[in-house]
């Protein structure tokens, strides 16, 4: 019965190194996608451009700004600012491709900037690409990190 199971070891340990390295790259990819998650995530502050003053000065931020991921001119996902300005969005790795993302879509906030400062227009709104920064690992998930590269001011 020993010599069997051996056998059987040597035999299954054989085939696993006659595997070709791209059915592993294969399941590499099934199996990051199905423990993985995108997250998108930045902070929008109450400024024309939607970003930090000049050398880091206090800015104010945008609190309760609604940040849309448009897709081919798609809603896909929104998220809105907490008090701090910060958003984050979630999406799954298995119905979007990170550079698909990065080609294709883009952050649009839509709240107008005259919420947050009277003084700034109340039509338009920002809007920003794409940028991957790297991956975090946590546990057996592994996320993709996506910040916007900046917010500009496009009129309505």
């Amino acid at each position: 019965m020993a010599l069997k199971t051996l056998m059987l070891v040597c035999l299954l340990v054989a085939a696993m190194a006659l595997i070709p390295p791209i059915a592993e790259a294969q399941l590499g990819g099934l199996i990051s996608g199905l423990l993985g998650l995108i997250r998108i995530q930045g902070t929008v502050f109450c400024t024309v451009d939607g970003n930090m003053g000049v050398n880091g000065t206090a800015t104010p931020v945008f609190p309760n700004a609604l940040v849309q991921l448009q897709c081919g001119g798609n809603v896909v996902s929104s998220s809105t600012t907490n008090g701090s300005g910060i958003f984050s969005i979630l999406l799954d790795p298995l119905q979007f491709l990170v550079p698909s993302l990065i080609n294709n879509c883009n952050l649009a906030v839509k709240t107008p900037l005259s919420n947050c400062n009277t003084s700034l227009p109340s039509i338009g709104g920002l809007s920003s690409t794409l940028q991957v920064i790297g991956s975090t690992v946590a546990g057996l998930l592994n996320i993709t990190n996506i910040i916007p590269t900046g917010f500009g001011f496009l009129r309505a």
